[in-house]
């Protein structure tokens, strides 16, 4: 038997590599994560992402409940996904782009004042 001394060069232990669509379900998963309250019959975020080399773009897509600070909401997506992936996937993020496809109103099921049925 023989046993294996000294360390072995990273180029000939071989890679890992992650496929595009894990690093889009883990981005996805991270916004879901990131949102304050889902609205009712909203969808879940969708993430597709471009990966070169060691770098991942992110683009998200998302509802949000309304009203609420949509800004403050969008920064909080973005944070939370560069993390994950950075963590997770060991790649940068340099860019995630937030896109909010829907805005479902939240209250108490009265019409505001003014509007008709």
């Amino acid at each position: 038997m023989t046993a294996v001394t000294g360390r072995v060069d990273a180029a000939e232990r071989g890679q890992t590599r992650i496929a595009d669509r894990v690093v889009a379900k883990i981005a996805a998963q991270a916004a879901k994560e990131a949102v304050d309250e889902r609205p009712k019959g909203a969808a879940s975020p969708r993430a597709t992402v471009t990966v070169h080399r060691d770098t991942a773009r992110v683009r998200v897509s998302l509802d949000l409940a309304y009203p609420c600070d949509i800004g403050r909401q969008c920064g909080a997506v973005r944070r939370r996904v560069a993390e994950r992936v950075r963590a997770l996937a060991g790649m940068e993020v340099p860019e995630v782009a937030v896109q909010v496809e829907r805005l479902h109103a939240q209250g108490s099921g009265a019409t505001p004042e003014g509007s008709i049925r």
